[in-house]
C-alpha cells in the first residue's frame, strides 16, 4: 500500500502573504525621517564646512578625515565623554537596583495601599521633568551637590524609577508562586528567591529599563546645564554646546563632534534592541 506524498504541488501551496503595503510603507517613512538626520551629520562630519555651503545635500568630494581627529585629539572630548560615561552608568546602576526593589515588593507581597502606591508611581510618568528643574535645583544647592556628579545621577534616578517599576512589575507578577514554594522548601528566603530566580527570568526587562536609563541619561542636557558649572565635569550633549560657541563657523567640525557625542548611545541602543523590544513585549502581556 503506497502513502501519499506528504509534498504539496506549487499549485496547491499558500500563497505567501506580505501584509498591508501600506503598513510597509508607513514604516519606511518613519525609518526614513528617524535615520536621515543620523546620516546627514555623520557624513557632514566627512566634509568641509566650504562643501556643506556649496552644496548642504551633497556627498564629500573629497572624504575628509581631519574633522574627526581634531575633535578626538583636541579639546576636552575624552573628559566629556568620561563624564557621560560616569554619569549614565552611575544612573543605570541607581535605576535597576532601586527600580527591581520596589518592583519586587509592589509584584510578591500583598500589604494594604499597594496597589495605591503603584498608581502614585504609574502617576509619575505624567509629570515632566522640566516643571521640577527649578525647586530641584534648590535642593540640590541646599544640599551641596551642585557641580558633583550626584546632582545629576539621583534626579535621573528619581525620574526614570516610575517607567522602570512599571515595566519590571509586570514581569516579576508573572513568575509561578509554585518556583517561590519550591524555592521555600529548599530554605531559600525571599531575597535568595528573588536574586537566584526571579533576576535571571527578568533579564528581559532589566536589560530594557537599563538600555533606557542609560541612553536617556547619556543624552540628558537641561539637568546637567543647571547643576555642572564646572567645565571639568561637561558631559558631552555640554561639549557639543560649548564647541558649537566656540567653533561656530566650523560646520563640519560640529557635525563631527555630534555624531562621535551620539554614537556610544546609537550603538548601545542598536546593538540591544531585541532585548528592549521583547522587555516591552513583556511588560504590555503583564
Amino acid at each position: 500500500m503506497t502513502t501519499a506524498n506528504p509534498v504539496l504541488s506549487p499549485a496547491k501551496r499558500r500563497p505567501v502573504s506580505w501584509g498591508n503595503p501600506l503598513t510597509y510603507a508607513l514604516a519606511l517613512a518613519v525609518a526614513a525621517v528617524s535615520i536621515t538626520p543620523v546620516i546627514y551629520v555623520v557624513i557632514g562630519g566627512f566634509r568641509t564646512t566650504p562643501q556643506i555651503v556649496a552644496n548642504p545635500a551633497g556627498m564629500p568630494d573629497p572624504w575628509v578625515f581631519d574633522n574627526y581627529i581634531r575633535v578626538l585629539t583636541q579639546g576636552n572630548f575624552w573628559r566629556q565623554a568620561f563624564n557621560s560615561a560616569v554619569v549614565s552608568l552611575g544612573t543605570t546602576l541607581g535605576v535597576v537596583a532601586l527600580g527591581v526593589s520596589a518592583a519586587f515588593v509592589l509584584a510578591r507581597y500583598t500589604f494594604r495601599g499597594r496597589e495605591v502606591l503603584y498608581t502614585f508611581f504609574t502617576l509619575g510618568l505624567l509629570f515632566p521633568a522640566g516643571a521640577a528643574i527649578l525647586p530641584l535645583y534648590l535642593m540640590l544647592r541646599d544640599l551641596g551637590l551642585i557641580n558633583s556628579y550626584y546632582a545629576v545621577i539621583l534626579p535621573q534616578v528619581a525620574f526614570s524609577l516610575p517607567l522602570t517599576i512599571v515595566i519590571l512589575r509586570p514581569f516579576l507578577s508573572a513568575i509561578p508562586r509554585e518556583l517561590e514554594d519550591a524555592a521555600a522548601i529548599d530554605g531559600t528566603g525571599r531575597l535568595g528567591f528573588l536574586w537566584r530566580i526571579m533576576l535571571p527570568l527578568s533579564r528581559p526587562a532589566l536589560v530594557t529599563v537599563g538600555i533606557l536609563a542609560f541612553v536617556t541619561s547619556w543624552n540628558a542636557f537641561l539637568l546637567p546645564l543647571l547643576v555642572l558649572g564646572d567645565a571639568s565635569l561637561h558631559t558631552l550633549p555640554l561639549g557639543v554646546q560649548q564647541f558649537s560657541s566656540q567653533y561656530s563657523s566650523d560646520t563640519a567640525g560640529i557635525l563631527a563632534f555630534t555624531s562621535l557625542a551620539m554614537l556610544p548611545a546609537l550603538l548601545f541602543f542598536t546593538f540591544a534592541e531585541k532585548q528592549i523590544v521583547g522587555g516591552l513585549q513583556g511588560a504590555v502581556k503583564g
